[in-house]
This record gives structure tokens, C-alpha cells and sequence, in this order.
């Protein structure tokens, strides 16, 4: 991630720290917003709408953030710990400023698929949540650690890559049957995933010049280099000195009795002189 070590290098003492227990908290401040207003307040002013900060509300760019994951009370509590764990998790992995950043992207995609939806459907009824961004960030974790267990509903075990694999064929599926601006949507808002998951991986070793080294590293490895310009061969008889290359239906041994590694043609092997 050179891209990533320039900006952490510039912009890296501006990362917030303990970001996890503040998207906790914004989430936790969502749900007693929603259980307060009934459930109307966050859709009514605070969700990400298009069509209401291009007219006199652009505070929905930044307070659609508070979208709690789950209105029921009693899993709310299991879900705001749940994604706390996962984002230190994240942090202990990627350090601060990268969680930061991961955060970030998948903030302003999720605000660009709903400017981008807006523009190709334009409606005063689109609305973006968290849960693409709450999507990224468990995805991300679950490409670090597949081998880790949660416990659904803190009852049931089930390994992470599992729940990965099942939400990656859901949002295949929402892609397939979705219209256009569900297309859109899943694209942009997912492009942190993406992003991030693309710069972690070493393209370099498939490039086709790094294979044309290992190809000819192979090749030289595999052909022994000969003095003055000789022809390589692989085996050569220490009395006539033919090798593979004079004549491809010899055979070779080496001798047990003579005082090194002496190798023989099949003409030679019980006929030479051995060497003490």
C-alpha cells in the first residue's frame, strides 16, 4: 500500500483515535434518537437524501452516519459491541490511520452512490444508510481473520468466512434483480473493500516480467554452465568424456568404489580404474 504509507507519512497524526468506540457511540446516540421520535426523526432530517441537501438540509452528509444497525433494543446492544470488536480488530491489523481511512472511503461512497443514484433516478424518496459501511467493514474483517468464530444471536457459532461468503451471494443477488440505482449503489458504497483489499494483494509476482525471471531463473538453474564456451550437459563420463548431448541413449552411474563423486557411461562403469 505505497499510496496508503505517503498519506499516513502527511496526514497521519490528523487519524482519530479509538474511532471504533465512536462509531459505537454515534450509533448508540441513532437508536435513542430513533426510539425517542418514534423512528421518525433520523429518515425525516437526519438520513442521507439527495434531494434534501441540494435543498437547505446539508447536514444529512454527515448525520446520516448515526443510522443505527438494529432497532430492537436488545440486539442493538449485541450489534454495537459486535462492530466495536471488529473495528479494533481492524485497528490492531491496519494501525489507526488506515482504519481511518477505510472508514472514510467507505463514507464518501456511500455518499457518491446516493448523488450518483440521484442523478440517474432523481426522486425525493432516495435514502442511504450505514449499511453498506457496516457491510465493508465486516467484509474486511472477515478477509483477515476467516477462521474466526461469532456467535449469532450469542447463542449459535458460525465461522466468519461463512457469513462473508452468504452476505457476498446476497449482494450478488440484490445486483442481479436490483435496478439500476441498487447497481450503483452496492458498486460505490463497497469501493473501500475493494480498494483496500486490491492494494493488500501482491500483484508483482504475477506481472509478465517478474515471470519471465522466474522462468529464466529456472531455466539457469536447471542448466549447468559450462567453461570456454562448452555445450551444457548433465552427465559426462570421466574416461571417454561423452555426455547426453554425444549420445542420448547412454547411461550414466556413478561409481561407489571410487574416492568421489566419479560418474561413468554404461561403457565404462565396471571397465575403469578406480580412483582412490
Amino acid at each position: 500500500m505505497n499510496w496508503l504509507n505517503k498519506l499516513e507519512r502527511k496526514f497521519g497524526k490528523y487519524a482519530i483515535r479509538n474511532l471504533p468506540l465512536y462509531i459505537a457511540l454515534c450509533y448508540g446516540i441513532g437508536a435513542i434518537l430513533n426510539l425517542a421520535s418514534g423512528g421518525e426523526l433520523y429518515y425525516t432530517y437526519l438520513s442521507l437524501n439527495p434531494y434534501w441537501i441540494l435543498h437547505g438540509q446539508p447536514w444529512r452528509i454527515v448525520s446520516f452516519v448515526i443510522a443505527t444497525p438494529e432497532t430492537n433494543i436488545i440486539f442493538l446492544v449485541f450489534m454495537l459491541l459486535f462492530y466495536y470488536s471488529l473495528g479494533e480488530s481492524l485497528v490492531h491489523v491496519w494501525g489507526v490511520f488506515r482504519f481511518n481511512m477505510y472508514v472514510l472511503v467507505g463514507i464518501l461512497g456511500t455518499i457518491a452512490a446516493a448523488f450518483l443514484v440521484y442523478l440517474v433516478k432523481p426522486s425525493p424518496y432516495i435514502y442511504m444508510d450505514t449499511y453498506y459501511l457496516n457491510m465493508s467493514i465486516f467484509l474486511a474483517y472477515a478477509a483477515i481473520f476467516p477462521e474466526m468464530r461469532v456467535y449469532l444471536y450469542a447463542i449459535i457459532p458460525v465461522k466468519v468466512k461463512w457469513l462473508a461468503l452468504i452476505y457476498g451471494a446476497l449482494l450478488v443477488y440484490e445486483f442481479v434483480i436490483g435496478d439500476i440505482g441498487m447497481k450503483i449503489s452496492i458498486v460505490v458504497s463497497l469501493l473501500n473493500f475493494v480498494l483496500f483489499f486490491l492494494s493488500s494483494r501482491d500483484f508483482a509476482k504475477i506481472s509478465p516480467k517478474e515471470v519471465k525471471r522466474r522462468r529464466d531463473f529456472r531455466k539457469k538453474a536447471a542448466t549447468p554452465v559450462q567453461p570456454n564456451g562448452a555445450k551444457p550437459y548433465r552427465h559426462r563420463c570421466c574416461v571417454c568424456n561423452r555426455t547426453e548431448l554425444d549420445d542420448p541413449q547412454l547411461e550414466f552411474r556413478y561409481c561407489s568404489k571410487c574416492n568421489g563423486s566419479y560418474e561413468y557411461c554404461n561403457d565404462h562403469l565396471f571397465t575403469h580404474t578406480h580412483i582412490k
